[in-house]
């Protein structure tokens, strides 16, 4: 039988947004193997999502910073599974796995002398317009890694046009993410736009203590110091006049920061944390608008999912969010990462008028919604499998021809 590896620095990466390509696999022969860190858990508490998948595991210890000493027997640790197993594809994400990866696929290739397909999936280069100088570190990195790379995949345009000037030793391909599944969010979409409440027992104004009479801004993600919230907490203290509340949705190391920010700016009755959740299409139901002030992103998912339900977004005008939010139609994309200018949008979305027709509020909110529900159906899970299927199938035959 043929095996595949895939390559993650963190567990639950695959079962949260991999499990399609792990069908597709499957579904072409292969035994699908997961090398990651089963000790660091994102997307979940444990690792029981991959109980009953066929996926084999793997411990390989990966850690944050590719300055730890850590990494040299990760590498070690990946060189010696290949060896064993003898993979037929690996296909690797996330950045500092992705070296590791790709390094030893190279080294069992010498080795080997097999040309086994190596796939690398960048989920949003570190490096892109607007980010800090540091980030631009990974550039020659991930550049001179392209010389390893069979399958160079991206997932928005302005990443697709720059890997197109590496040195990939295959080809640069893009697809529409990594696939959302729509029919998930069909029974949650929004019907109208007044205040909707939830059935009994999963009313979030309930369940939060949010008063009846408030609009919701809703975020969705990490709380992580990329993702921006506390910008939104402050940006909701230039608002007090309105009845706006602010609920975040996960969890992560800007947790206890954010609540005391809250605290100081004496917020604590219109900014509610729900920690992780799992019923995110309710909770996007009954919010009034989607809130996403992140420095930087690939092609975020939880923006899509948003857009499924029928919401308007309020979010950075940066590189993935552009491929999915158009200004004015989807929602507002806001180019300055200040409080102020973030109230600018939000004040608009919920109080003004606007153009000569002067469009209703409420109608406004809701052109914005319909316009995000038929801009999404690109990125559905059935178009990005077409896409995978492809770039799978491309490989192999490369694969045969070169044998």
């Amino acid at each position: 039988m043929k095996k595949a590896l895939l390559v993650t620095r963190v567990s639950g990466f695959i079962p949260q947004h991999e499990m399609n390509n792990v069908k597709i696999l499957q579904e072409m022969g292969y035994q699908v193997h997961y090398a990651t860190n089963l000790n660091t858990v994102v997307y979940g508490k444990d690792n029981s999502r991959l109980d009953g998948t066929g996926i084999i595991t793997h411990q390989i210890d990966f850690c944050r910073s590719p300055l730890s000493a850590e990494v040299k027997k990760a590498y070690r640790q990946l060189c010696a599974l290949m060896e064993a197993e003898q993979f037929d594809l690996v296909h690797c994400h996330m950045p500092i796995s992705g070296v590791l990866a790709r390094l030893a696929a190279n080294r069992e290739r010498k080795r080997s002398g097999r040309n086994v397909p190596v796939l690398y999936t960048a989920h949003g280069f570190h490096f892109c317009k607007g980010v800090p100088l540091k980030n631009w570190l990974y550039y020659p990195v991930e550049r001179f890694m392209a010389g390893y790379t069979d399958r160079l995949v991206t997932i928005n345009q302005e990443d697709y046009i720059r890997a197109q000037k590496f040195p990939v030793r295959g080809s640069v391909v893009r697809t529409n993410g990594v696939g959302i599944r729509l029919e998930r969010f069909a029974p949650y979409q929004k019907t109208g736009w007044g205040i909707e409440r939830g059935s009994a027992g999963n009313d979030i104004r309930e369940q939060y203590g949010i008063p009846k009479d408030y609009r919701i801004l809703t975020s969705v993600g990490e709380l992580a110091p990329g993702k921006n919230n506390m910008l939104a907490v402050e940006a909701l203290a230039e608002l007090r006049d309105l009845k706006l509340a602010y609920l975040i949705c996960g969890e992560g190391q800007m947790e206890t920061a954010l609540k005391k920010r809250v605290a100081d700016l004496k917020l604590e009755d219109r900014v509610f944390f729900a920690g992780y959740v799992d019923r995110t299409p309710e909770i996007l139901q009954q919010s009034d608008c989607f809130l996403f002030p992140s420095g930087r992103e690939g092609l975020p998912v939880a923006v899509m999912e948003a857009m499924a339900v029928g919401l308007p977004v309020i979010a950075s005008d940066i590189r993935g969010i552009r491929d999915l939010i158009e200004h004015t139609k989807g929602g507002y994309l806001v180019r300055s990462f200040s409080p102020e200018e973030y109230a600018v949008k939000i004040r608009r979305l919920f109080t003004e008028k606007e153009g000569e027709l002067a469009i209703p509020r409420e109608l406004r909110r809701e052109q914005m919604g319909r316009w995000n529900m038929e801009r999404v159906k690109q990125f559905s899970i059935q178009i990005v499998e077409k896409q995978m299927r492809e770039i799978y199938r491309g490989v192999e035959k490369e694969e045969c021809a070169q044998k």
